[in-house]
């Protein structure tokens, strides 16, 4: 069954706790909490201090995006606030084992994101480490963009090599999955799927899940 990640980007902030709950409430597997710090991506978010609010009401997974520079600092930050899953990226990793292991070692379950441009055979060793590949099917920064269309074969690509290497890694997609989009990328591999606007955009998040999910 697909796992649908509400992100909360595209929530009203007015409202937060009340989004999430509704969310929750209509079949949400996960909360998706992206963050960015206007350096590695062009945009501000949220830190751990939200996440912290977010953790207290809602008992779904919280699945926390560091889109930022030197995630090594901030990861205790994040897990002692509560999240489930961190994904860093590994265009910003110089030591990408190292930084997987202090996810591990703070009890969070360990994923990398790779943006549209980065191979996966960038993360071929530590695929060891991983639970989880955060494909982003647009460039980050900011919700609403469409669905890049070679992504696709970047997601069968990814999930070739943990079938040929028997991993238990999830496939996790950002960026332009909607109910247009979502068929063909849960058709080459994807396990969970992150969709902004597709559901806070819809006026039944109850009925936007449930077409997701198909």
């Amino acid at each position: 069954m697909r796992k649908i990640a509400p992100s909360i980007l595209s929530a009203d902030f007015s409202k937060l706790g009340e989004e999430i709950r509704f969310v929750e409430n209509a079949g949400a597997d996960m909360i998706h909490i992206d963050v960015m710090d206007g350096h590695f991506v062009p945009n501000i978010t949220m830190g751990p201090l939200v996440v912290s609010a977010v953790r207290k009401i809602t008992k779904l997974p919280l699945d926390v995006h560091l889109m930022i520079q030197n995630p090594d600092q901030y990861i205790p930050s994040f897990a002692d606030a509560g999240a489930d899953m961190i994904s860093i990226h590994a265009e910003v990793c110089n030591h990408l084992n190292r930084s997987l292991q202090l996810i591990i070692e703070n009890n969070v379950i360990p994923g990398v994101a790779l943006n549209p441009s980065t191979a996966v055979e960038s993360i071929k060793w530590v695929m060891p480490q991983l639970k989880y590949v955060l494909i982003m099917s647009v460039n980050p920064g900011f919700g609403g963009q469409s669905f890049i269309p070679n992504t696709l074969d970047k997601i069968s690509e990814l999930k070739q090599m943990i079938t040929l290497n028997n991993y238990e890694i999830e496939i996790q997609v950002d960026g332009g999955v909607n109910t247009n989009t979502i068929d063909n990328i849960a058709r080459v591999g994807c396990d969970i799927f992150v969709a902004g606007s597709a559901i806070y955009g819809k006026n039944d998040y109850k009925i936007a899940i449930e077409q997701l999910r198909g």
